[in-house]
């Protein structure tokens, strides 16, 4: 005999019958955690103008430059008349000599007043743009545009990126979209290039790093490699900056690290290679290689900041962790195998 088993009469679910009414958060309401290698970019760090000398530094330089002029012209003076009374075809000579020297140091300051001049012209496009984009102003990313297309006008690798946004660009009345087809067009390719100056930078500071016997040559070498991953950046985005130039574009970019952090590695970046093994797969050289690369990245990522005369709208800002890959790949040459 079978034992009886009790089934319900009504099979309807009551749960499926009752609908969930939707629940909404207010914006105010949601927090949003976000972890990264370091932190997130500011546009208001990003777009940090350079600073110039105050008053009382040119007041300094001025009446420095000045009595130091008087000393050289007197001892130039003294030079010729010396010069004259012993011959006087050698005194012409000196003369001759003096004027080309005087001729060279008038190019000179005219270069340092130009490469000053356009450090300052790429500043200000940034902050010109940044306010055309907060306030959707045409005739400010018009204006912002036209710098950009003069001051790109001699460079062959952007005659195809200048034709192109000159194209588009009469089919815009729009502030925003005039703005942001100037940094996909412009920039993008740029942006390209500085990053592959700087891994090829960082690749090379590990590598020195990893085989040199001393670490003064380790830190002589990256001060090297830093100086000239400032000046290759800085001529690709068009300031070629000279003497004078480079110490303000130096300060600039210090300023920079300064304020995003320096070049303190953060817990990220350690967790991210010490999850990875990489302490037992490498030596300890190659370990401070690593690290010493990725300062030098550090230091191109901040020049990309500094330099570039658009700030980062549609494109995505370079950031410590995609370098990670270039340097703590072990054969970067082997080519990945088919999926």
């Amino acid at each position: 005999m079978k034992r009886p088993v009790a089934r319900p009469i009504n099979t309807a679910n009551p749960a499926s019958d009752t609908s969930r009414t939707p629940r909404a958060f207010l914006p105010d309401q949601v927090t949003i955690d976000q972890k990264s290698f370091e932190p997130p970019p500011d546009d208001t760090v990003a777009n940090l103008p350079i600073k110039t000398m105050g008053w009382l530094g040119r007041l300094a330089w001025t009446t420095g430059t000045i009595l130091v002029s008087f000393g050289l012209s007197l001892m130039a003076d003294r030079l010729i008349r010396d010069l004259f009374a012993r011959y006087e075809w050698l005194g012409w000579v000196g003369v001759v000599v003096l004027a080309l020297f005087a001729l060279a140091l008038i190019l000179l300051a005219l270069r340092e007043f130009l490469a000053l001049r356009r450090l300052r012209v790429l500043d200000r496009l940034r902050r010109t743009a940044t306010q055309a984009l907060a306030n959707n102003n045409l005739h400010e990313a018009q204006h912002v545009l036209g710098n950009l297309q003069n001051i790109y006008a001699l460079r062959p690798d952007l005659a195809a990126a200048r034709k192109d946004v000159d194209d588009h660009a009469r089919h815009l009345f729009d502030g925003n979209e005039l703005i942001d087809l100037a940094e996909r067009g412009l920039m993008s390719p740029l942006d390209r290039k500085a990053k592959a100056l700087t891994a090829a930078s960082a690749r090379r500071v590990a590598l020195v790093t990893a085989v040199s016997p001393r670490a003064l040559v380790d830190i002589m070498f990256v001060i090297y490699e830093s100086i000239r991953l400032a000046g290759a950046i800085a001529a690709l985005y068009g300031a070629r900056p000279g003497f004078f130039g480079f110490w303000r574009l130096t300060g600039a970019i210090l300023a920079h690290l300064a304020v995003t952090g320096g070049l303190v590695l953060t817990d990220g970046i350690v967790e991210q290679l010490v999850g990875q093994g990489l302490a037992a797969k490498l030596s300890a050289r190659l370990g401070e290689g690593v690290v010493n690369g990725l300062m030098t990245v550090r230091v191109g990522i901040a020049a990309i900041r500094v330099v570039r005369p658009l700030p980062f709208n549609t494109q995505p800002q370079p950031v410590v962790r995609d370098f990670l890959p270039e340097l703590t790949n072990l054969n970067p040459d082997k080519t990945r195998p088919a999926r």
